[in-house]
């Protein structure tokens, strides 16, 4: 497969640590990263795809924390700009799955995605791929350090707006969710009540 053309305009992130189960980024802006549950992928020969569990800004140096100044942030970047200068913005991901000649597919790829590979957000025609049943669920269930249960409603939120919120897709992932959480009613019911909300 040949290497895609990134459109450097578009591109979130770069991957700055990976391994064939997840992966992490810095965004390309401070605060600018996807949001939590969103469907992204990186660039290379075998596009990865992954599903953002954690996102957080910090300092660029190891052992430094912020320093609260009691001012807003546009007050702040008025008298002191120079400060944001030192912060940097990562968001981690799960990987649901990896693209081929066929399209997307909902396992783990041969290979994590390259150190400094671009990473962008999913078109939509990719989310209905990744998500066109609820097998991609399976990553997120068997994942560590995961917040599981929020991650499954902001990601079938997001694959039910990919699809102009059609009920019947909400029943089919609701039925593949019963098959995946069958021993848990509570939480199952929990988790399809907070998808609907």
């Amino acid at each position: 497969m040949a290497l895609a053309k990134v459109d450097t305009e578009a591109f979130i992130g770069e991957v700055i640590e990976s391994s064939t189960s997840q992966f992490v980024a810095e965004s390309r802006e401070l605060n600018g990263a996807p949001p939590f549950g969103a469907f992204i992928k990186t660039s290379g020969a075998i596009p990865v795809y992954g599903l953002v569990f954690n996102v957080c800004t910090h300092s660029i140096e190891p052992n430094r924390r912020a320093t609260a100044y009691g001012l807003t942030e546009q007050e702040l970047r008025n008298e002191q700009p120079q400060i944001f200068e030192l912060l940097k913005t990562e968001f981690e991901a799960v990987t649901v799955g990896y693209g081929d000649d066929r399209g997307p597919r909902q396992v783990l790829p041969p290979q994590p995605p390259g150190i400094h590979s671009f990473v962008l957000p999913c078109a939509e025609s990719e989310i209905k791929a990744l998500t066109n049943n609820g097998d991609y669920l399976r990553c997120v269930l068997s994942g560590n350090r995961l917040p599981v249960d929020d991650l499954i409603i902001a990601s079938v939120r997001h694959a039910w707006a990919a699809r102009a919120f059609d009920m019947p897709y909400l029943v089919g992932i609701g039925k593949d969710l019963c098959r995946l959480i069958r021993d848990d009613y509570d939480r199952l019911s929990s988790i399809m009540r907070r998808i609907s909300q």
